[in-house]
């Protein structure tokens, strides 16, 4: 009876899909429903996605649930050997359905460089990659030309490559530019915490050296001159700064609170004030800078109000218009200050 039931299903489910397609419907491949054994009457709907795969002159579309491109060749009884390049990397996501995977097959390969001979496999076809990948130095000026097989019985079937040297000593190579990291502090986030706001990228420069020799082998190399292709990027972290702050009148979150800063601003504002002035109203330094946001001269905090001099509320107000002027919020004057040690 249960075999039965499940065959009726499975009439159902191909009349359900002929019915679309006469009437010109769009049924997605995710939301297919597949029988899900050991469950009586029951079905699931799948994640399965669909996987176009590239290899050489050959064409394979999969329905897979595989999460990423290396899963997903895996699953799909696909064997990469060494030297085979996939694209996208096999760490790739599947993240859309219809994904394209493209499989480039290593293959034979022979480099002549006058009386030398190097064999390798690579996926590669830029000749200069070819070269370096069999550990030749191509000089600026040398040629490169795919040439005959002339030695089909010792090297078998394989492309063939000749370097022709023109006397070069100058060799240009692209090399990566490491990408920085920073740190912000954030008194929005809880304290403790951190979070990635930027990733990272690494750059790239392309650098030229004079190569020197000894008995024909390079013994040392210097830089001519280097140009940047790429900026590297900066990863950026966000650091949590947030503290409980006391509501109670009277003190120093409070006169902030009162002069305009919002709550979500309140631990940077107060990070920087007790860093500048210990939120004293008439803290002095050598300089002639005066009061909480120590200003320079101190009358300037009279664009606020009459009462700057002694009003703690006049003078963060001051200093509302002053970070926010010249550097956009709180917390980028206080990450200006952690990096500074002024603002």
């Amino acid at each position: 009876m249960r075999l039965s039931r499940r065959f009726d299903r499975v009439l159902v489910g191909l009349a359900v899909i002929s019915l679309a397609l006469v009437f010109g419907c769009v049924i997605k491949a995710n939301s297919l429903f597949t029988y899900a054994e050991g469950e009586d009457e029951a079905f699931v709907e799948t994640d399965a996605k669909f996987v176009t795969f590239y290899d050489g002159g050959e064409k394979l579309i999969v329905k897979t649930e595989a999460k990423t491109v290396g899963d997903a060749i895996s699953r799909a009884g696909i064997t990469l050997n060494s030297g085979d390049i996939v694209d996208p990397v096999v760490e790739t996501e599947i993240n859309a359905d219809n994904f394209f995977v493209n499989i480039y097959r290593a293959r034979p390969v022979v480099v002549k460089d006058g009386t030398t001979d190097k064999y390798l496999m690579t996926a590669s076809y830029d000749m200069k990659t070819i070269a370096r990948e069999a550990g030749i130095t191509v000089y600026d000026g040398d040629e490169i030309s795919l040439v005959p097989n002339t030695d089909f019985l010792e090297v078998g079937v394989a492309n063939v490559y000749s370097i022709v040297r023109n006397g070069g000593h100058v060799i240009t190579e692209e090399e990566e530019i490491p990408f920085a990291e920073e740190t912000v502090r954030d008194a929005s986030l809880e304290n403790g915490k951190s979070e990635v706001r930027q990733l990272g990228e690494v750059g790239a420069k392309r650098v030229y050296y004079n190569v020197y020799y000894v008995d024909n082998k390079e013994v040392s190399r210097e830089v001519i001159s280097e140009e940047v292709i790429r900026q590297p990027v900066s990863r950026v972290t966000a650091v949590g700064v947030k503290k409980s702050l006391p509501p109670e009148s009277g003190t120093c979150a409070d006169w902030a609170r009162q002069a305009g800063v919002s709550e979500v601003d309140i631990a940077a504002a107060l990070d920087l004030i007790y860093h500048e002035s210990g939120c004293r109203v008439d803290a002095r330094n050598a300089s002639g800078a005066y009061g909480i946001p120590q200003a320079l001269p101190g009358n300037k905090m009279a664009s606020a109000g009459a009462d700057w001099e002694t009003n703690p509320v006049t003078q963060i107000r001051w200093m509302i218009n002053y970070v926010n002027g010249r550097y956009g919020g709180w917390n980028q004057a206080l990450n200006y200050w952690y990096s500074h040690g002024w603002y």
